[in-house]
């Protein structure tokens, strides 16, 4: 089949595995929108994307606005598209832009929709408890992730699955099933289905107040929050990350306070013991160690965030 003309939206590292394979696809990849350079580091210095890094290593032309108008739509019209992809990009396409590709803009979105439609549904999926998610090929419309399917493909999540993890697998999955997509709908054989009226959730952004561990919470419901947000944290005389736990069978006083000399943490409903912890700039330490630097001994009463 002959190669397919393609613009590409997208800006994390998620983004950039699945540029990588149209790359390296038959398809010419023409040019690449991301986000532009946001500052990082303490030096709070201005650092481009992960597909920001891979267009410049690729020589392909990368355009960075902090919003699209019309200049921006004028310009993607102006690259007689077969179709563009879109993954993760960050900002919202004007109609002209959605309309302008002969095959559509395809987006690779990370939930089977329309369950966690929305800006973080791997995260929203973990934290809900979900046994199943996948990926979904979609047909961009005007809507927040309303448009057709093109294809799909489920995964599960085990007891024990991340929040990096999954954007791994989906990742490597999503960028097979989008060049399955752009393959089957340029020689006629994919025609997109609508999205079912049933089902549908949405993923809103993660707040930052949710990456704090509220001991007043279930403990299963607490060990999904770790797995799914790597910034988890409690406050213990300073911010604590927990970079993974387990749900421990014991009950106690007070949700949150410390039950043994392994840190396990009474909750709401059971109990949580984290197993690796961090503080601020210093590197992830199992339990045993993290306490023999940072003593939190049995009957200590951490405290839970303020109510609204």
């Amino acid at each position: 089949m002959t190669g397919l003309r393609l613009a590409f939206l997208g800006t994390p590292s998620f983004a950039e595995r699945i540029l990588r394979a149209l790359a390296a696809s038959p398809h010419e990849v023409i040019a690449i929108w991301c986000q532009p350079p946001r500052p990082a580091g303490r030096g709070q210095k201005p650092v481009a994307s992960p597909v920001q890094r891979a267009g410049g290593a690729l020589r392909i032309p990368v355009f960075s606005p902090a919003r699209l108008g019309a200049d921006e739509a004028r310009q993607f019209a102006s690259l007689g598209l077969d179709a563009a992809v879109v993954a993760s990009y960050g900002l919202i396409l004007p109609k002209a832009m959605i309309e302008t590709p002969r095959l559509g803009c395809l987006n690779v979105h990370a939930s089977l929709l329309p369950r966690w439609r929305g800006a973080a549904p791997i995260e929203r999926a973990i934290m809900a408890g979900d046994a199943e998610t996948g990926v979904t090929i979609m047909r961009m419309d005007e809507g927040l992730d309303t448009g057709a399917i093109v294809l799909a493909e489920k995964m599960s999540i085990g007891p024990g699955t991340t929040a990096v993890e999954l954007y791994d697998r989906m990742a490597e999955r999503g960028a097979a099933l989008v060049l399955d997509a752009l393959d089957g709908l340029a020689a006629g054989r994919i025609v997109p289905r609508p999205q079912p009226s049933e089902g549908v959730t949405y993923a809103k952004k993660i707040a930052r107040a949710e990456e704090r561990l509220d001991w007043r919470r279930p403990a299963a419901a607490l060990e999904r929050t770790v797995r799914a947000l790597p910034g988890a944290w409690f406050e213990a005389r300073e911010r604590i990350r927990v970079l993974a736990a387990e749900i421990v069978a014991l009950d106690g006083p007070a949700p949150g306070t410390v039950l043994d000399d392994r840190l396990t943490v009474q909750c709401g409903e059971g109990a949580l013991r984290p197993l690796i912890l961090q503080r601020p700039g210093r590197a992830p330490l199992e339990t045993a160690a993290f306490l023999r630097g940072f003593a939190l001994p049995k009957g200590t009463l951490l405290p839970c965030p303020a109510t609204s």
